[in-house]
């Protein structure tokens, strides 16, 4: 499998989603920078990609049992979506602290939600049940092969309509999007350098980059809430071998970081995209010859307004 071969295999059902700049931004950044929009995929978030190569590449056998997967949000609406189009049942096990709005946005594309504690243990304790109880098939949201693959066409679409960039900087949680990055940076043979971004209170990639072990999951307190679960264990293994350097930003980085978005860009995404600006802000770019910076925008699935959980 590679990242080329899923591009093609998604391709009709997934955007080609635009990137785009500002220069204000750029004035604050003291760089170029290019966001690419996966804010506008069909479930709006990166996770179509990949949810949908995954349900291809297993087409073959009895698929009447469905599929089932762990999420907080947003793999779950892209595995729903991609079930309902494979038209077989997608049940999504989702912690109890997960969105309002993203718990919707499963049931809007079909998918069956079962609610379980906030911890990956009690993620996959759930999701175990589940499988012995429906015969349904597991597609993880980042710890997969499949998965991977296509969260890589974000970066290959990237690398393609943005030629000038000279470091792309993503968000990491499970470490889908960053891992496939670096497939497709890899397959591409160009000489962008990934870099990953994460909050300081879900910064387990960071301390397992650090220590060379695989940490686990921090306490889920963090309002990039996409970014809250553990790294994958192929997934660090591909950050191990491409030795990725990760960024660290606070709290409220993230939230000045979100503002900045929302009121250059125009755009109203989740505070897990707005991880990779802030930690640019703080730590500038790697190399100090670096003129252009991409940024991938993971997701734009969030509640508004005052009662929001991220709301300053």
């Amino acid at each position: 499998m590679s990242v080329t071969e899923a591009a093609a295999r998604i391709a009709p059902f997934v955007v080609h989603t635009p990137v785009v700049s500002s220069d204000a931004l750029d004035d604050l950044c003291g760089v170029s920078i290019r966001f690419k929009c996966e804010n506008f995929q069909w479930t709006g978030a990166f996770k179509a990609r990949g949810a949908m190569n995954a349900i291809l590449c297993k087409g073959g056998g009895d698929r009447s049992a469905g599929v089932v997967t762990h999420s907080s949000g947003n793999h779950g609406a892209a595995l729903a979506r991609a079930a309902r189009k494979a038209g077989v049942p997608a049940f999504i096990v989702m912690p109890q602290d997960a969105s309002a709005f993203k718990r919707r946005n499963v049931q809007r594309f079909g998918g069956h939600v079962v609610t379980c504690g906030p911890t990956l243990a009690a993620r996959e304790a759930c999701l175990a049940e589940l499988v012995e109880d429906t015969g349904a098939a597991i597609i993880p949201p980042y710890d997969d092969r499949d998965v991977i693959d296509g969260q890589g066409t974000a970066t290959a679409e990237f690398l393609h309509d943005a030629v000038e960039i000279n470091e792309l900087w993503l968000p990491v949680g499970g470490g889908g999007l960053a891992a496939g990055a670096i497939e497709a940076v890899g397959e591409a043979e160009c000489r962008v350098q990934v870099v990953g971004a994460e909050p300081e209170l879900a910064d387990d990639a960071a301390q397992s980059m650090r220590t060379g072990v695989r940490q686990t999951q921090r306490p889920p307190v963090t309002i990039a809430d996409g970014l809250r679960t553990a790294l994958g264990m192929r997934n660090f293994a591909i950050f191990q071998s491409y030795d990725l350097p990760i960024r660290c930003v606070g709290e409220e980085e993230i939230s000045r970081a979100l503002d900045l978005m929302t009121r250059h860009l125009n755009m109203i995404v989740e505070p897990s995209s707005a991880v990779p600006l802030a930690a640019l802000l703080r730590w500038g770019p790697i190399a100090a010859d670096s003129q252009v910076i991409g940024i991938i925008i993971s997701g734009g699935n969030l509640e508004t307004g005052a009662n929001a959980p991220w709301y300053r």
